[in-house]
């Protein structure tokens, strides 16, 4: 079981991948944007991050190289819209572990994390 921190703009994704991950991983935290996100993983210390790319306040690419910066061993898994091809290709030559598509299945994002640990 990992733990997992969930970042997301969007209430509506973070509950959706609550309740697809939370019966086989720990959701130990959530983030809004990814000033946020930053914050709660050195508070919290996640084995995972979900990330989206496209948020206020600070974008979900340069949060993870601020999070990467603070733990050069941190999971980052991007989870983007298939508009977005230019930004993930941009996220794993940051150093994103993996990325999954919007819309995502169940499957699709498990076996992500199942590859990440």
């Amino acid at each position: 079981m990992a733990r997992l921190l969930i970042v997301d703009d969007a209430a509506f994704t973070r509950r959706m991948l609550t309740d697809m991950l939370g019966e086989q991983h720990e959701i130990c935290g959530e983030a809004c944007n990814g000033l946020e996100a930053v914050e709660k993983y050195k508070e919290l210390k996640p084995d995972i991050v979900t990330m989206d790319i496209t948020m206020p306040h600070m974008h979900g690419i340069e949060a993870m190289r601020e999070i990467l910066d603070y733990d050069q061993d941190a999971k980052v898994l991007i989870c983007s819209a298939v508009g977005h091809r230019q930004k993930v290709l941009e996220a794993m030559k940051t150093g994103a572990s993996d990325f999954v598509v919007k819309p995502f299945q169940k499957e699709q994002i498990l076996d992500a994390i199942t590859r990440l640990l």
